[in-house]
């Protein structure tokens, strides 16, 4: 399973911390505790990585060290993700969408008890030729 590490530093501010990334500009997170702060940072970077993956984006290789001079007074910690467990956790959570259908259609799918999102799910899939993995 693939694994990647980056380097992530926690700026005190007079609320908590603010998280950054040096080697992934605009990846940034916030926390009011080292620990909420690192929590936070993950969840960034695992929504970051799997963003410059879904864009076919290159990603950086990790710093293994930061300049003193930028991190002064912060502290720097190392947050590791496994991107392909959160692109399969992404992919497959449940999503909104709206549909029309006659009144009548609604009614009787009601007064049958049909859950739309299994139905609609089910008949997309088969419409495509596709098996869900159970």
């Amino acid at each position: 399973m693939r694994k990647l590490s980056y380097l992530a530093v926690l700026e005190p501010t007079k609320t908590g911390y603010s998280v950054f990334f040096p080697d992934l500009p605009g990846c940034i997170s916030i926390g009011t505790t080292i620990q909420e702060a690192s929590d936070n940072a993950k969840e960034a970077l695992e929504l970051h990585i799997y963003g410059m993956e879904q864009d076919n984006e290159k990603l950086p290789n990790p710093s293994l060290l930061l300049n003193p001079n930028e991190t002064e007074g912060c502290i720097v910690v190392n947050i590791s993700i496994y991107p392909d467990l959160v692109k399969h956790r992404l992919d497959n959570r449940k999503v909104k969408t709206n549909c029309t259908l006659p009144a009548w259609v609604k009614k009787l799918a009601e007064e049958n008890s049909l859950n739309y999102s299994q139905l609609l799910e089910a008949s997309i899939l088969d419409c495509l030729n596709i098996k869900k993995e159970r």
